[in-house]
């Protein structure tokens, strides 16, 4: 039995991992998770996982809450629940669902109580990946990526000399818009931008697989996770999602992780990981049904963000920082319809063009960078 705790219950991630939970209740127990405000399904999953730690956003969610349990446990609020739960003395794994900046700090003090991580917070990575991978390795702690790209590579290269790879591919669907001109792009709606052809992800996330942002954030993931420089990092449009992931050698062999379009198979791998579960509650690809499949260079200029993901990463320093928070807060004003779509590209590149490099930041500095980048989008709004 491992015991798991799970930071982001109630998003996609969070979901489909009490998923993966449920259908296999003899190897897996959920002892602490954090949920923000959605009080109907957090109770619910209290109710039904019976964890003995909870975390929510406010103190006012803790009270209301409270009364509504049928099981005992310790409901705390705010950051210091959330690291409550990435602590939890009784939990072997901390599942990472959280979306933003928001997951860094949790995910550090996780690592320091050598918590094995399950790590589907690519912000954590994109904001402070020197500092995460350093504790990491000093506290010798694993970190299990969950993304569906970064979960192949990590098993492409399992058995493999990392030395002798020569290039790693991540795969992109394209997105909501991958066939639109840059023309048709700018009068799009929230609506048809939440509108994902292959994978059912939270909106933010959704958005940023529109824009191209998710696999540029991805791409600065890779870099830290596998140590690996980013002109031997590419990426590739694949419309159908079969191949996830893919990693040359210098023979020219090249190694695919293929599956279906499914989060719950990587959630799962990252759970049992080294080992591997029957799957039990998921469709198995079958290439006879898929048939065909398509593969497209990325066009930088038609898909901007992944260009300025690229330049951040190699950059470095507070650039990552910049890129990632200028994201999150232009995505939430199109997602409330402040801004138009291809406003949000313009925001990011505006607010990296306006930032003063901090080539090796410390925590506090890219804490400080990161609200300073949220605010320069909000005065754009104004």
């Amino acid at each position: 039995m491992k015991n798991v705790s799970v930071l982001g219950a109630t998003g996609s991630i969070g979901t489909q991992t009490l998923e993966v939970v449920r259908a296999n209740p003899e190897q897996f127990s959920i002892t602490s998770l954090s949920f923000g405000t959605n009080v109907e399904a957090g109770v619910q999953y209290i109710n039904e996982f019976r964890p003995k730690l909870v975390s929510v956003a406010t103190k006012e969610v803790a009270e209301k809450i409270n009364g509504t349990i049928d099981s005992a446990c310790q409901v705390y609020y705010g950051e210091q629940g959330l690291i409550e739960v990435a602590t939890d003395p009784d939990s072997d794994i901390l599942v990472n669902a959280v979306m933003g900046s928001v997951g860094l700090n949790p995910t550090l003090t996780a690592i320091n109580a050598k918590k094995t991580i399950a790590l589907a917070n690519k912000e954590t990575l994109v904001t402070a990946g020197h500092i995460v991978m350093e504790q990491a390795r000093k506290n010798e702690v694993d970190i299990l990526p969950v993304d569906s790209e970064h979960s192949a590579i990590y098993q492409c290269l399992n058995g493999e000399n990392k030395a002798e790879m020569s290039r790693m591919t991540l795969t992109a669907s394209g997105g909501s818009f991958r066939d639109f001109t840059r023309e048709e792009l700018m009068d799009v709606s929230v609506d048809q931008a939440l509108n994902h052809p292959n994978w059912s992800m939270g909106s933010k996330i959704t958005i940023d697989s529109a824009t191209m942002m998710n696999k540029g954030l991805e791409v600065i993931e890779a870099h830290w996770l596998f140590n690996t420089p980013y002109d031997q990092i590419d990426v590739l449009l694949h419309r159908e999602s079969v191949i996830h992931s893919m990693v040359e050698f210098i023979d020219g062999s090249v190694i695919a992780h293929l599956g279906t379009p499914d989060m719950k198979v990587p959630i799962q791998y990252a759970l049992t990981h080294p080992d591997r579960l029957e799957v039990t509650n998921g469709k198995r690809l079958n290439l006879v049904e898929v048939g065909t499949l398509h593969f497209e260079k990325m066009d930088l200029q038609r898909f901007p963000c992944l260009r300025l993901a690229f330049e951040a990463g190699k950059a470095g320093g507070t650039l990552p920082t910049v890129l990632n928070a200028a994201n999150e807060a232009a995505v939430e004003a199109f997602l409330r319809g402040k801004i138009r779509f291809l406003d949000i590209e313009m925001f990011i590149e505006r607010a990296l063009e306006q930032h003063s490099l901090i080539k090796d930041p410390t925590l506090e500095e890219i804490r400080e960078v990161d609200l300073m980048s949220r605010e320069f989008v909000q005065s754009l709004l104004v």
